[in-house]
């Protein structure tokens, strides 16, 4: 079984990402790193939902440092585009470049992320970003209803959804 590193955006995407990736072969990690959630009482909430679901779902959790500053520093100069913009590419890139550095760090051969689950996410945005870096493996988590298995997964485990993607600008 390979292991891959799981770029988290929160626990209910996650749901239907892990389960998609054991039925893969894949053995997963975890990894949280959302420095672009504000506040930071969110942050801490969807941190928590993904410390709870890593251990229903038996799965280790590696957790990134929170730096919202840096996040910002990235994105700025784009705080008024809209969703699916050129901010959501620098994001991505932000998240993306952060996993896969873990990935190295942990010696793991490949990463994946769970924003791909997301109606709101556009997937080949997103893998055009992720090409970029070495050991991104393109899975597009809303085929075979992704999107509708996370949130069928996430209420039957009770688990916190959010109303926006996290940047204080997308909750706009």
């Amino acid at each position: 079984m390979s292991r891959i590193l799981l770029h988290v955006c929160c626990a209910p995407c996650s749901t239907a990402s892990v389960e998609r990736l054991q039925e893969q072969g894949y053995e997963v990690v975890l990894f949280f790193s959302n420095s672009n959630i504000h506040p930071e009482e969110e942050y801490l909430r969807r941190l928590s939902q993904a410390r709870r679901l890593a251990g229903i779902m038996h799965l280790e959790l590696v957790e990134d440092e929170y730096d919202h500053g840096a996040w910002l520093t990235r994105v700025r100069g784009l705080e008024d585009e809209p969703e699916r913009g050129r901010r959501c590419l620098k994001c991505f890139e932000h998240s993306l470049g952060r996993t896969a550095q873990a990935m190295k760090r942990l010696g793991l051969q490949g990463f994946t992320t769970t924003l791909s689950v997301s109606r709101h996410k556009s997937s080949p945005d997103l893998f055009a970003v992720g090409r970029f870096f070495e050991g991104f493996v393109e899975i597009d988590f809303k085929k075979r209803d992704g999107f509708a298995r996370s949130i069928e997964l996430s209420r039957q485990l009770d688990l916190y959804r959010q109303g926006y993607c996290g940047c204080e600008f997308s909750a706009r």
